[in-house]
């Protein structure tokens, strides 16, 4: 009975985490300094947006725009919604004291939206263009309009592939969907080389297809990844080929890192490898920390108990994403 209640208890707290989690939460901008003026061009999916009660007010209350230690005056600001292409669009206007040589930007848009959001903002002045990926762990950057070195541009895309590989609950959740379907040491190598596999093959193969999956299709697959992966671990528990199986769901996490890189316009040659050997390193943690609590929950039998949890997960985040 106690332990049919704690199952229950968990059951609602998975359903709770993926009533509000994303996977594919991503947001663009152009910026353009002009003189003592700066021209702000923001893209966001409508999907994100249409969770706001003021979308333009809530998501521009989250950025600084900065020039010498004195904020820009926001000018002027409109925006729209594009429901064919499924965007959210913002104009806004900046004006500065003075001319603007160097920007401070604080951008925190994950605070209106949800925590693992990550905005790419291009910033341009006269023909210096400069990048900054803002999310949860980084929300200021100074903009000076100095190309970075060939180092600063392989440690950025390094990180941001190995941040965003592990960006949310719903990726982790993966990995432990992983480690708990290994049944042996040898079989967890196997299927942690053939998820790496599908996601390098879907990253390198959608861009040569001129596919471009949206975002809602992107997270609406992987969450079925997870429930898939789950029903097999519970109604097939000895099935072969499982390393077959997850290399074809390796595919579609793959379009995850597709559209990243597609929308940052990073090189993959340094984001894939970074997610990479993010994703394995995170494995062998979760391999490690399972090994360690497996036994010692042998009475809420965890194997089948965390193969429901993520099924539940899986379905309802799915169904969610589904209905938009």
């Amino acid at each position: 009975m106690r332990a049919a209640a704690m199952r229950f208890l968990l059951g609602v707290a998975v359903l709770q985490t993926a009533l509000s989690a994303h996977m594919v939460s991503i947001s663009t901008s152009e910026l353009s300094v002009d003189g003592a003026g700066a021209r702000f061009e923001l893209r966001m999916p409508l999907y994100e947006a249409e969770a706001l009660e003021e979308p333009g007010r809530e998501l521009f209350e989250h950025l600084r725009l900065s020039s010498g230690g004195t904020q820009g005056r926001l000018a002027s600001l409109s925006c729209s919604e594009d429901r064919p292409k499924d965007t959210f669009t913002c104009l806004a206007e900046y004006e500065f004291p003075g001319e603007v040589e160097a920007l401070e930007v604080e951008c925190a848009f994950y605070k209106a939206t949800v925590p693992n959001h990550v905005h790419i903002l291009r910033a341009r002045r006269g023909e210096a263009a400069i990048q900054e990926i803002f999310d949860l762990t980084a929300s200021k950057a100074e903009i000076n309009f100095i190309p970075p070195t060939l180092w600063e541009v392989v440690s950025q895309q390094v990180g941001a592939g190995s941040k965003r590989a592990l960006g949310g609950a719903a990726s982790l959740l993966f990995l432990f969907a992983l480690v708990i379907a290994s049944r042996r040491r040898a079989e967890l190598f196997a299927l942690a080389g053939m998820f790496a596999a599908g996601q390098l093959v879907a990253s390198i193969v959608a861009p040569l297809l001129n596919w471009q999956p949206a975002p809602r299709f992107v997270e609406a697959a992987a969450a079925l990844t997870i429930a898939y992966l789950a029903v097999e671990v519970l109604l097939l528990p000895e099935a072969g080929q499982r390393g077959l199986v997850v290399g074809v769901l390796g595919l579609f996490h793959g379009l995850y890192l597709e559209l990243f890189v597609r929308e940052t316009m990073f090189s993959p040659l340094y984001v894939l490898p970074g997610a990479i050997v993010a994703e394995l390193a995170a494995i062998g943690l979760l391999a490690v920390v399972w090994a360690k609590l497996a036994p010692a929950l042998a009475a809420l039998r965890p194997v089948k108990s965390a193969s429901v949890l993520l099924f539940l997960f899986g379905m309802s985040w799915f169904f969610l994403r589904l209905q938009g």
